[in-house]
């Protein structure tokens, strides 16, 4: 594996993981799976989330540090506004295209159909939604059975429906500019612990900038320890 480059290294692992899960499913090695694959898996991704808040963070202070102006990091920033909006606005198109092309949902089975138009309809009126239109599934009698399933299913995970509606109540009552005052972080202790990258971003910048406007004298020992640390 030392000879192969990175990315082929990569597309193997991927590989081997697609064919051992459906090997796992295929032969009922699940059991094993859970108990002895799935902990180096967590192990593994655990690993991803301890090192990617402090790559993050000293990576951006000791990029913003190393300008030396300000006036480069707003250029800069300008420059990743643009680049970020072209991006978008291509993905937008190529997300257009394929739906255009491929129809998702299409060929959708019509019992998932018909199941899915009747747990929204029981969603709704449990929560005393206006009905958009006049299509009523779970008074047809027809449909008696399958209502009651989904209403059992439906109860079962009851209260991770209403922990959904929760936090959508809460950011439709918030203000527009709600979103640009969670960027800012009233603890950055909290922010790592919680890993809002967001918020940690802006921190980042804000120190990097902070450090970039002391006196060399000040800032140098500080830019030595940041460009170390992200060197680590």
């Amino acid at each position: 594996m030392k000879g192969l480059a990175l990315h082929w290294q990569v597309i193997i692992g991927l590989i081997l993981g697609v064919a051992y899960a459906w090997m796992s499913v295929t032969l009922g090695w699940n059991d094993f799976t859970l108990a002895y694959i799935q902990p180096f898996g967590d192990i593994f991704i655990n690993l991803l989330k301890l090192i990617a808040v402090p790559l993050v963070l000293f990576s951006i202070i000791s990029g913003v540090t190393s300008l030396g102006n300000i006036q480069k990091l707003g250029r800069m920033g300008i420059k990743t506004l643009v680049t970020y909006v072209l991006t978008t606005m291509v993905a937008v198109v190529i997300g257009l295209i394929l739906v255009n092309m491929f129809k998702p949902g299409a060929g959708a089975d019509p019992e998932l159909l018909d199941a899915n138009r009747i747990r929204y309809e029981l969603w709704r009126d449990a929560n005393g939604i206006q009905a958009l239109d006049d299509i009523r599934m779970v008074d047809d009698p027809s449909n008696a059975a399958l209502v009651e399933l989904i209403a059992q299913e439906e109860a079962a995970s009851s209260e991770w429906v209403t922990d959904k509606l929760t936090k959508a109540s809460k950011t439709k009552k918030s203000g527009p500019l709600q979103p640009l005052v969670d960027v800012v972080p009233k603890n950055i202790f909290g922010s790592l612990v919680d890993m809002s990258m967001l918020q940690i971003i802006f921190f980042a910048i804000f120190f990097g900038v902070v450090v970039v406007g002391l006196p060399n004298e000040k800032k140098a020992p500080l830019t030595r320890a940041i460009d170390s640390l992200n060197e680590v």
